[in-house]
């Protein structure tokens, strides 16, 4: 990652702190409301240098990148509520074998892949 400046600093423990996926206009939001300048494209190139780093993880839904700090290190995808954002990190043998077995079948190699999953947590599904 680059330098560690008082923007990324700001940006990063901000992001320690959260514990569901947000855009980084809401990131930039939050910060003003913490009384920290950051600025908007600083906040979009510490996610990207992050991202990069494996540090978070990056949902690209359709309007926008979403951002949360990883949980877990190393592959996994998510399950997303799609009404308040709570994520659960997963791992599966099962998608892994079944991306595998696609991509042979289909004669490709070096195949990566994203799965998320979403729907309604308990809680949202009970005040629907």
């Amino acid at each position: 990652m680059q330098r560690m400046t008082r923007q990324r600093q700001a940006v990063t423990e901000l992001m320690e702190g959260l514990d569901d996926f947000r855009s980084a206009q809401q990131i930039h939001d939050l910060l003003k409301e913490r009384g920290q300048t950051v600025g908007l494209a600083t906040v979009y190139r510490t996610l990207q240098a992050l991202a990069e780093a494996g540090t978070v993880d990056v949902l690209r839904l359709e309007e926008e990148n979403v951002y949360r700090m990883c949980a877990r290190r190393g592959h996994h995808h998510h399950l997303v509520c799609r009404s308040c954002g709570n994520a659960v990190e997963l791992t599966g043998p099962e998608v892994e074998d079944w991306a595998k077995a696609i991509a042979k079948e289909h004669g490709f190699v070096d195949v990566d892949h994203t799965v998320e999953l979403f729907g309604l947590c308990a809680p949202c599904a009970s005040d629907a």
